[in-house]
């Protein structure tokens, strides 16, 4: 390639696939922000001796199940579970793969779930990320994590989709440090599968827990110490996973090499 007459610019290069809901998504969950409580008092919010046990337990255990609808904002798991309802309803949401960049694989053996990244632009996004933002800060207080910043994303496991036992980060890649699985899912019974199955950190045969994926019921635990896997759903199972990294924002563009006479 001739290189002479050209220069690398940076071009934002936005989801096809997403852009067609985004209208929706601000129609019927984004501009009614009256649906989602702002009174502190409506809810048990984030508090410190709630904090100090999330971060007592971490410590000694490694994960945890919580309970988070009385945590979170008053109608917050209702917009969401709408919103990725619109999502999965329009075909916004794509095949989950397994790596990143240039690892990126999409194997089905592995893995089944679609999913979407959020962005914050809806008004329920924007209250989880203010959630986020405040559970963030109090672990780092606590835990000395070094947390910098979290990446989320929208997932839907159909009838009959798993997701193999696996980490969430390689060991001492200190990217992803502190997952939190987030369920939306209403009057989930037993016979409707789909469970989080945790594995020990010393041992990976063993299981120390199994987390039914309720709406409000959420997992949180060390990204590189702890096996877990998504057992076969047997309906519609929507979720949020959520990663607390300690490394920097990257740039979210794609760089691509255009010819100078084109700017």
């Amino acid at each position: 390639m001739n290189t002479l007459n050209e220069e690398a610019v940076v071009i934002p290069l936005p989801d096809p696939r997403f852009k067609p809901v985004v209208r929706q998504l601000h129609r019927v969950a984004g501009e009614d922000p009256g649906l989602i409580s702002r009174d502190s008092q409506a809810d048990a919010g984030i508090d410190e001796a709630w904090l100090d046990g999330l971060a007592d337990h971490l410590g000694e255990h490694a994960w945890m199940e919580l309970d988070l609808s009385t945590r979170m904002p008053g109608g917050l798991l209702d917009a969401l579970r709408n919103e990725v309802t619109i999502l999965h309803k329009t075909d916004a949401m794509r095949r989950a793969g397994i790596g990143r960049g240039e690892e990126l694989t999409r194997d089905r053996s592995v893995r089944r779930d679609q999913i979407v990244w959020l962005e914050g632009f809806t008004e329920p996004q924007a209250a989880l990320f203010r959630f986020l933002d405040e559970l963030m800060a109090g672990l780092n207080r606590r835990l000395f994590l070094g947390l910098k910043r979290y990446e989320a994303h929208y997932a839907t496991f159909q009838q009959g989709d798993f997701y193999k036992r696996h980490l969430d980060s390689f060991r001492g890649r200190a990217s992803r440090v502190l997952s939190l699985v987030l369920y939306l899912n209403e009057d989930w019974g037993l016979d409707d599968g789909g469970e989080l199955r945790v594995f020990s950190p010393r041992d990976e045969n063993i299981v120390t827990g199994v987390v039914r994926p309720e709406a409000g019921m959420a997992a949180l635990f060390l990204s590189e110490e702890v096996p877990h896997e998504v057992l076969p759903a047997n309906r519609t199972r929507f979720s949020i996973a959520c990663w607390f990294r300690q490394d920097e924002v990257p740039l979210p563009l794609q760089a691509v090499v255009v010819p100078e006479s084109f700017c």
